[in-house]
């Protein structure tokens, strides 16, 4: 008897330190729907956490502290049939900053063209990379570029195997003419997401996404100062990037989870790199002054 107890001590600690990649919060909000039927999006809520938490999206072994924080958000727009809805979704994920109990945001976008179908109490699974239906499409394509950012942040190009994968889920997808992925419709569809951070001409901008958290934000709390000109200094990429062809979508991704962080390091410059600053990041996004006026002061 003991020596089964231990085999299975044995077994739950294996597992634990082969832990899935993400730790992810879910909600399905459907506030805006008058439905008699509720249930339905309780059911979906409990499978998609089911599915994003318990999937393994790489052969990389996570232990459980190493899991990644993120949040996804489903609204509920309208019911467009007893099964089939329209939605938007919003994803974030957040990375620990070295030696601090500070977290920061990787991934932070909202998705407002999604329509899927769903059946109460069915389960969502991608089996064997096959992509069945919009809903699981559009998750996995997101769960991978989750994984693609985080791993960029720790190595240089290291998460080029996930936007692989998100590429090949968004050929899949616009071949099946699910909503959401065809460039021609939006250039705000995952297949343009995509193809601009496919795009060789983009590294520089992915190396700068290493240097900005593993060379910058990790080093801050052993030195501040360094820290804070490595990013500072490192802003010029951006500037390229911008003559990059389809790269607006990736700028406007990085404003959304970064421009009031780097307002907030740049704050603490002195003057002339507060005004170097804020000249670089009012050339690139011009309609976001008003995010920018701390650095006038």
């Amino acid at each position: 008897m003991k020596q089964i107890i231990v085999i299975m001590l044995i077994f739950l600690c294996a597992a634990s330190l082969q832990a899935q990649e993400l730790n992810a919060t879910v909600t399905v909000n459907s506030s805006r729907i008058q439905s008699t039927n509720k249930n339905i999006f309780s059911s979906l809520e409990q499978a998609l956490f089911q599915f994003i938490n318990n999937q393994l999206w790489s052969s990389t072994t996570f232990n459980q502290s190493e899991k990644i924080e993120c949040t996804f958000s489903i609204t509920i727009l309208e019911q467009l049939s007893e099964n089939n809805f329209k939605a938007e979704i919003f994803v974030q994920s957040r990375r620990p900053v070295y030696n601090s109990a500070y977290t920061t945001t990787i991934l932070n976008w909202r998705d407002v063209n999604f329509e899927f179908e769903y059946m109460e109490n069915s389960p969502i699974e991608l089996v064997q990379n096959t992509l069945s239906n919009n809903l699981v499409a559009v998750i996995a394509f997101y769960a991978n570029l989750i994984l693609a950012f985080d791993f960029d942040s720790f190595s240089s190009l290291g998460g080029a195997v996930f936007l692989r994968q998100a590429q090949s889920i968004a050929m899949q997808a616009q071949s099946s003419s699910w909503n959401g992925w065809s460039s021609f419709d939006s250039n705000k569809s995952r297949t343009s997401i995509i193809n601009a951070l496919s795009n060789e001409s983009m590294k520089p901008y992915r190396e700068f996404w290493y240097t900005y958290h593993r060379k910058s934000l990790d080093e801050m709390a052993a030195n501040p100062d360094r820290g804070r000109t490595t990013i500072l200094n490192g802003l010029s990429v951006l500037k390229d990037t911008k003559s990059v062809r389809d790269s607006e979508i990736i700028l406007q991704m990085f404003a959304d989870c970064k421009l009031d962080e780097i307002v907030s390091i740049a704050a603490k410059a002195n003057s002339e790199e507060k005004k170097t600053t804020y000249d670089i990041l009012r050339n690139i996004y011009p309609t976001m002054t008003s995010q920018l006026e701390p650095l006038k002061k």
